[in-house]
């Protein structure tokens, strides 16, 4: 059971194993794009290039799901970034129902580990399977690895190292299930817990009176999805949203106010505190991405710019 692209290697690792995968259950089509078309997700797509059975239910408590789940007669179920799931789902198969989680818990349980672990500026984190139970995140952990994470990871590597990593930590825990080996760890509740808060407009908003590395932490840990934003004030008063993406930061003692937008030929520099923030990937309203020089050559900064 799985949506996005962080469950299809599990999905394909199980495969590449020769494990048995009698059904996938995945989220409906959904609109998408300008056009609006229905598109399936990245793990129904993967399902059906390998012809597997996908079931795509909106209630997952519906009769006809719970009778359509229970005719596959699976013996285990895999969770990797899903929906929480019924009693009466989670506790049909003979050995169980686990997840995959993008965190070690007991820390960042919630949406959207794999951000908030860098945006809070950690410098480890890691995958942790455990037992689902009623509440979320919250089971008995089976096996967890972790992950150190470099000064300059974005968001989308971290993404893609703990999908790999997560995938071959479902193989080690399917294998102890097969042999009967595994041995559980009860979640503490510490009062230390830091939670992985779903992802908003609001809190994707960056706020550069903030200190210097608190705001390359949020750009980082949101580069490149959803993408931190800010306001670009430009002459004549107009505000518009821009999305930042690469960053660096130069620590330096200035006297700019804070947002002041500080330009070059080929370098864009935001004044905050401790230093610079400079922007080497940008997008404005209704255009591509772009690298800082090749907005330089078409966008005029005045001299009362700055950064909202």
């Amino acid at each position: 059971m799985g949506t996005p692209d962080f469950a299809v290697a599990t999905l394909k690792s199980l495969l590449d194993h020769n494990y048995n995968v009698v059904g996938v259950i995945t989220a409906p089509d959904r609109p998408a794009g300008r056009g609006q078309k229905l598109r399936a997700s990245a793990v129904k797509q993967f399902a059906l290039q390998h012809n597997l059975n996908v079931l795509q239910p909106k209630n997952l408590k519906a009769e006809k799901f719970i009778e359509e789940l229970k005719a596959l007669n699976a013996n285990l179920q895999i969770i990797v970034a899903f929906r929480m799931l019924p009693k009466v789902v989670w506790q049909m198969p003979e050995y169980g129902t686990f997840n995959l989680h993008a965190s070690l818990l007991p820390q960042y349980r919630g949406a959207a580990p794999i951000h908030w672990a860098l945006i809070n500026g950690e410098t480890k984190t890691g995958v942790t399977t455990f037992f689902i139970d009623e509440k979320i995140d919250t089971g008995a952990v089976i096996l967890s690895q972790e992950t150190a994470i470099r000064q300059d990871t974005t968001v989308g590597e971290l993404h893609d190292e703990l999908m790999t990593v997560g995938s071959q930590l479902v193989i080690k825990t399917v294998k102890q299930i097969e042999a009967d080996s595994v041995t559980t760890t009860i979640q503490l509740q510490t009062e230390d817990l830091k939670t992985a808060y779903k992802l908003n407009r609001a809190n994707c908003k960056i706020d550069w009176s903030q200190p210097i590395d608190i705001i390359y932490n949020k750009i980082k840990g949101l580069n490149p999805f959803p993408t931190a934003w800010c306001y670009l004030y430009n002459e004549n008063a107009t505000k518009v949203a821009v999305k930042l993406y690469a960053i660096e930061k130069e620590l330096e003692t200035h006297n700019y106010n804070i947002g002041s937008i500080l330009t070059t030929k080929d370098e864009l520099k935001v004044a905050c505190k401790g230093g610079y923030i400079k922007i080497l990937e940008i997008q404005l309203p209704g255009k591509r991405k772009m690298d800082v020089k090749s907005l330089l050559n078409g966008y005029q900064f005045s001299a009362s710019s700055k950064l909202l």
